[in-house]
C-alpha cells in the first residue's frame, strides 16, 4: 500500500511536469504561428488579431489532446452541461461579484489618477476586437488548456479527487499554480523572468475559484463564461472610464 502511494505521487510528479511542458509548447506554437501571419489591414494596432490567432490554436491542440486522452484512458473532462443548477448558480454569483469589484476598481483608479493608459484609440474596431477576443475566446481556450486538461489527468493519476478542505481540491491547487506561471513573463535567451505578484495572486484565486466550479459543476462550460465575462467586465470597465 505504501509503494503504491509513492508510486502515485511520483506519477503526479511527472505528470504536473508533463502538464507545464505543454502548456509551454501551447503558448510557443500559438506564438509561431502568429508571428508568421499577416494581419496589420485588420489590426494595425496588435492588440486583438494576434492574441486571437494565438488562444485559438492552444485551443485547438489541446482539444486534440483532451480528445486523443479521452479515447485512451477512457476518462471524462466534463464538456457537457453537467449540473446546470448549481453551474448557472455559480456563474450568476461570480459576475455579480465581479463587476462590483470592476466597478469598485476603477473608481479607485480614478480617484487616485491612475487610470490605465492605451497605447491604442479606442475606436470602433479595437474595442470590439478586444472585448469580443475576451468574450470569445480568452475563456474557453484557457479553460481548456487550464482547467479540463490538467485537473482531469491530475486526478486520474490521484486515483481520485484529494480533497484539501471544503470543496479545495489538490488537483485545483496545482493547476493553478500552472495558471500563475502562465502569468509569469519569462525567456531563456535573453534571461527574464519578470514576476507581478499581484497578477498571478489574481491568476491564482480566480484559477482556484473556476477549478473549484469545473469539479463541483462537472462541466467546463460554466468556468468558461465565468472566465470570459469578468475579462469583458475589466476591459470594459477600464474603457467607460477611459472615454
Amino acid at each position: 500500500m505504501k509503494k503504491l502511494k509513492h508510486n502515485r505521487i511520483l506519477c503526479a510528479i511527472i505528470v504536473f511536469v508533463l502538464l507545464l511542458v505543454v502548456q509551454i509548447l501551447l503558448g510557443k506554437a500559438g506564438h509561431f504561428l502568429t508571428n508568421i501571419v499577416s494581419f496589420q489591414q485588420i489590426d494595425p494596432y496588435d492588440v486583438f488579431a494576434g492574441i486571437s490567432i494565438h488562444h485559438a490554436i492552444q485551443m485547438i491542440i489541446a482539444l486534440i489532446i483532451i480528445v486523443m486522452l479521452s479515447k485512451l484512458l477512457k476518462i471524462d473532462f466534463y464538456f457537457k452541461l453537467g449540473d446546470v443548477s448549481k453551474g448557472t448558480k455559480y456563474f450568476a454569483l461570480f459576475t455579480t461579484a465581479i463587476a462590483l469589484i470592476s466597478v469598485a476598481l476603477h473608481i479607485l483608479m480614478y480617484i487616485n489618477n491612475q487610470l490605465p493608459v492605451y497605447d491604442f484609440p479606442l475606436d470602433s474596431r479595437n474595442v470590439l476586437g478586444t472585448l469580443g477576443f475576451q468574450l470569445l475566446l480568452s475563456g474557453p481556450s484557457e479553460e481548456i488548456v487550464f482547467r479540463a486538461l490538467p485537473i482531469t489527468m491530475l486526478t486520474y493519476v490521484f486515483g481520485k479527487s484529494m480533497p484539501i478542505k471544503a470543496n479545495v481540491t489538490l488537483e485545483v491547487i496545482l493547476a493553478s499554480v500552472l495558471f500563475s506561471f502562465a502569468h509569469i513573463n519569462w525567456s531563456l535567451s535573453p534571461f527574464v523572468f519578470d514576476v507581478d505578484f499581484l497578477r498571478i495572486s489574481y491568476a491564482f484565486v480566480l484559477g482556484s475559484i473556476q477549478g473549484i466550479v469545473y469539479q463541483r459543476s462537472k462541466s467546463i462550460l460554466y468556468p468558461m463564461l465565468m472566465h470570459s465575462c469578468s475579462n469583458v467586465l475589466m476591459v470594459g470597465v477600464g474603457y467607460l472610464f477611459a472615454a
